[in-house]
């Protein structure tokens, strides 16, 4: 037996001697008893993950999951991403964003223009990912068995123009979500090509979901930097890092207070990924005026204003409630 599943034993069977109650605390919320067999703050025992990764997740705030999403349902979603850009379909809701460098010069047509989609909860294809099997059955040993779909992204990482604006500045994803308890939301990331060092994998903190939400703004960059891409400010800039280098179809399991970003693709060829953001349908919506997170509340909504015309009676709180989908169990409360 693993060192892993001989410390999970120890701790099972000091309850079971005990049968006392566990208090799992909560970033951002109350804290909440749990009795044996919840144990672990972090995840559920599903069957799924072993102890080994359970354990994981509790000490690093993420686990890599390899060759989880076939090669076939990417291609799919990279033709998809391709009839987008081409504007071959128009999605309701959904943002097309582009980089800095590249919004500011000459046009750019098709693939090439778009760094990322954001909000394709409205496109049938690419909404696919979030409801595969072999993702939702990770997804629930985070949230438990009622599951919503929150935040849906493809990512299109472009060459660096020579600006370091292809960078993601060090976050927290915790920072754009004005909803609660932290510890049953959960990002699944999928790499729809290889990931590495050159083209700007993910960068990671193990460990820092142990802390708290940090205050973010836009880091003062030279060359600029992208809208919404806010940096976490003071944090240990010699807390170890781990890189994630990813295969085609890998899928990284990630806690919204983990301290991640990406460098730079230094490659000429765009690094795609597709994610979504998940959170249990038992969580509920806090007001994030007087908090570290009105700068990204009142951005969101001068944006929804802008785009969709509506007025300040929209609240932050509302375009999530707006984009989220039930995509397993009831909708409790969300």
């Amino acid at each position: 037996m693993s060192r892993a599943a001989d410390r999970l034993k120890v701790v099972l069977n000091h309850l079971d001697r005990s049968n006392g109650a566990v208090r799992a605390s909560f970033t951002s919320a109350q804290n909440v008893s749990y009795h044996h067999p919840q144990v672990l703050q972090y995840t559920f025992d599903t069957g799924v993950l072993t102890p080994e990764q359970r354990l994981a997740y509790e000490e690093n705030g993420f686990i890599l999951i390899r060759k989880l999403v076939s090669d076939q349902d990417i291609d799919r979603f990279s033709k998809e991403f391709e009839r987008i850009c081409k504007r071959e379909v128009k999605v309701p809701g959904l943002v097309v964003m582009r980089d800095v460098t590249i919004a500011k010069s000459e046009y750019v047509e098709g693939e090439k223009a778009v760094t990322k989609l954001q909000d394709y909860q409205e496109d049938l294809e690419l909404f696919r990912y979030c409801t595969l099997p072999q993702i939702l059955k990770y997804v629930e040993c985070f949230t438990g068995p009622n599951i919503m779909a929150m935040h849906t992204m493809l990512i299109n990482k472009p060459p660096d123009t020579g600006k370091k604006t292809s960078r993601h500045p060090m976050h927290q994803d915790l920072h754009y979500f004005p909803f609660r308890p932290a510890d049953r939301i959960v990002c699944s990331w999928t790499a729809m090509e290889k990931v590495h060092r050159g083209n700007g994998c993910l960068v990671v903190l193990p460990g820092s979901h142990h802390g708290t939400l940090l205050e973010h703004d836009y880091p003062e960059w030279e060359g600029g930097v992208n809208k919404m891409y806010h940096g976490v400010r003071n944090y240990d800039p010699n807390h170890p890092r781990v890189h994630l280098e990813m295969e085609k179809g890998d899928t990284v399991f990630f806690h919204p207070l983990l301290i991640h970003g990406s460098g730079m693709n230094q490659t000429d060829g765009f690094r795609k990924a597709i994610s979504c953001h998940y959170a249990s349908s038992d969580c509920y919506y806090i007001d994030v005026k007087g908090t570290t997170q009105e700068n990204i509340s009142n951005e969101v909504k001068e944006l929804a204003a802008k785009k969709y015309g509506v007025d300040d009676t929209v609240t932050f709180q509302d375009t999530w409630a707006l984009r989220g989908r039930l995509v397993q169990g009831d909708r409790t409360s969300m």
